[in-house]
């Protein structure tokens, strides 16, 4: 983890705790959202990207929709899966 304060922490998802998971999936969301608003914004926006954070962002909805049956396992792979996806996006 880079240690940074505003950066979350889901390292103790060892749980399976469906909030956390939830929690994981929504940062990685909202990541997608910061981005879309100003590329839209931009003099010439970036029609492609625009579709690739607008794809990304819908499987992680449909992502986090799932966690509403998954199991205690499932939701902890999740959360692991969306931590470190949020740690790469905030690196990029």
């Amino acid at each position: 983890m880079s240690g940074t304060p505003d950066e979350p922490d889901f390292s103790g998802l060892e749980d399976g705790e469906e909030q956390s998971a939830e929690e994981a999936v929504q940062e990685v969301v909202n990541w997608y959202n910061t981005q879309i608003i100003p590329e839209r914004r931009a003099p010439v926006p970036d029609e492609e990207r625009i579709e690739e954070l607008k794809a990304s962002r819908q499987a992680a909805l449909a992502d986090q929709a799932q966690l509403s049956t998954a199991d205690p396992e499932e939701a902890v792979r999740i959360a692991a899966v969306y931590a470190a996806r949020l740690r790469e996006l905030n690196e990029s």
